[in-house]
């Protein structure tokens, strides 16, 4: 494309077990989805079902790049998380179809700057500040699903 105005960001990619690299187009988060960390930050997790974020591709840290101290936050706290990387898209996908929709799998780290969160709670605000700032998503190598043979698609 010639006419854009300025210079297009790049692709994310995140390295793979297989030596090739997964473009990665969008994170989506799970909120709440275990119940020992939904009590300890003072949620029923039988009451309050698990909810969905999303994180921009360029928060990602992959190839075990240098994950900075974010400025403007004095309480940085980190979740480990099964990240699943989709092959492709789907709409209304059944429980028995979902898994031919996964890649693969990684670990990743969700950091969130635990005090604009609870600030921006307490306003009623979004919390995109706290949880989606640059290099808020270190994530390792993606090793395909065993029998894979899907290839990422752009």
């Amino acid at each position: 494309m010639t006419d854009l105005v300025v210079p297009a960001p790049g692709l994310q990619t995140v390295p793979t077990s297989t030596g090739g690299r997964f473009p990665v187009r969008r994170v989506y988060c799970v909120g709440r989805n275990y119940a020992a960390h939904a009590r300890e930050m003072g949620h029923d997790p039988d009451r309050e079902p698990p909810f969905f974020f999303a994180k921009p591709a360029d928060a990602l840290v992959p190839d075990g790049a240098d994950t900075p101290y974010p400025p403007g936050t004095e309480r940085l706290e980190h979740e480990v998380e099964l990240v699943v990387a989709l092959g492709g898209g789907g709409r209304d996908v059944s429980v028995a179809d979902a898994l031919g929709l996964v890649w693969g799998f990684a670990v990743g780290i969700d950091l969130t700057r635990r005090d604009l969160q609870a600030e921006a709670k307490r306003l009623g605000r979004p919390w995109d500040l706290a949880k989606g700032f640059d290099h808020s998503a270190p994530i390792g190598t993606i090793t395909p699903l065993p029998g894979s043979t899907r290839r990422p698609e752009p």
